[in-house]
């Protein structure tokens, strides 16, 4: 096979939290029925193969990978992962997402055998476990984005229970008991207990106007003025718990394995580790399974760590990453510069602005990239762009 340089055709991914317009218009399609569009996969995953263009036509790139591995992975990366490890995302989050939290790879490996063992089917909406991988992630923020991440430091979530009087009680199960005692609390006391904390607390941040950097808002926004009788979701608890991160376009945050997070607000491009291995805690009408939650949780205050992308190249801005499966980095350049590189793995090219030309493929913003290792290649920007590159480091 000749052919190194593909155009890509990812999939997207219809959620009911996601939004309306705006991977349709990163895309380039009209969305007629008002689907709501959540994210845009690029990578080679099983539920939702990309295509590759190549001379016989569009082709799954991991029917590809499966035919030839060596050559669309390259020889390390098939030895030491056996498939493309990472899996590329954009998202356009409308509703919050459900608090979670990823296992580590021991965790994830026997969790998934275990399943397996007791004849729990992949697709069943209470198995927790969906493969043996785990799933670090980073998110880069395409404009304003908010989200939950870890425990806030113990002054921080001391004074918030203190100062919210519905949560009397809780200060001192915390000074008693530290972030697992508090957390195991209020995720496992009875419901009805339960509700009679959030309920008040419910109508009162409802019945004010809140900025987003409160927590008021998002538990507005929870509810949008339709205030719940009972089983109310107690990953309200998590809105007041956890950090409340505003990321400025162009930052960036990782999510580790045991870190709980949620995305409430944004768009984003997000890569993470090919795996869907999620365990929630709440903010979802899906499985929540509260024993398994408490195994994985780093119960632990800690401020969270902003990224900013590190001038690597001349044009190429690096995100730098604690893990092995995946890097990721943003190029910008001007109309005519050029971008010259050797690749090391599979590099995935996604195209955010402007227009650019490699290998006589040209591509505009919305479209895609993928480039097979050990390939020299030079990038040109017909227009001035800007695109990030997925890629497994050396």
């Amino acid at each position: 096979m000749n052919q190194k340089i593909f155009k890509f055709r990812g999939q997207v991914q219809y959620y009911e939290w996601g939004g309306y317009e705006y991977i349709p218009d990163l895309l380039g399609f009209d969305n007629a029925q008002h689907k709501p569009c959540a994210e845009y996969w690029m990578g080679a995953h099983p539920a939702a193969s990309g295509s590759l263009e190549t001379s016989s036509g569009w082709k799954s790139f991991l029917a590809l990978i499966k035919e030839n591995p060596v050559e669309y992975l390259g020889e390390k990366v098939v030895e030491k992962f056996g498939g493309l490890p990472y899996l590329l995302k954009v998202l356009d989050v409308r509703k919050m997402l459900s608090i979670q939290v990823h296992p580590c790879k021991e965790e994830a490996e026997k969790g998934f055998a275990a399943e397996d063992a007791a004849g729990i089917p992949i697709g069943a909406k209470h198995r927790n476990y969906k493969d043996s991988n785990h799933k670090p992630e980073v998110m880069i923020a395409l404009g304003d984005f908010w989200l939950l991440h870890g425990f806030k430091n113990e002054v921080a979530l001391s004074d918030i229970l203190r100062s919210t009087k519905e949560f009397d009680g809780l200060e001192q199960i915390f000074n008693e008991d530290g972030y697992y005692g508090l957390y195991k609390h209020v995720m496992e006391m009875p419901q009805a207990e339960s509700d009679a904390m959030l309920s008040p607390l419910i109508q009162r941040e409802t019945a004010t106007t809140h900025p987003k950097s409160e927590p008021g808002f998002w538990v507005n926004k929870l509810y949008d003025n339709e205030l719940p009788k009972s089983n109310i979701d107690r990953g309200i608890f998590s809105i007041y718990f956890f950090n409340l991160v505003h990321l400025l376009q162009g930052e960036g945050i990782f999510q580790a394995a045991g870190v709980p997070h949620a995305y409430l607000e944004g768009q984003n491009v997000e890569l993470m580790a090919n795996s869907d291995n999620v365990l929630r805690g709440g903010l979802t009408s899906k499985h929540v399974d509260v024993p398994e939650l408490l195994k994985h949780i780093v119960f632990e205050g800690i401020e969270p760590h902003i990224l900013s992308p590190q001038l690597d190249m001349a044009e190429e801005n690096v995100y730098k990453m604690p893990v092995v499966d995946f890097g990721i980095s943003s190029i910008n350049f001007g109309s005519g510069r050029e971008y010259v590189n050797e690749s090391i793995s599979p590099e995935i090219f996604l195209i955010m602005e402007g227009e650019i030309s490699c290998d006589n493929i040209n591509c505009k913003r919305g479209e895609v990239l993928v480039i097979l290792p050990r390939t020299e290649y030079t990038i040109r920007a017909v227009k001035s762009a800007m695109l990030y590159k997925a890629y497994v480091p050396a």
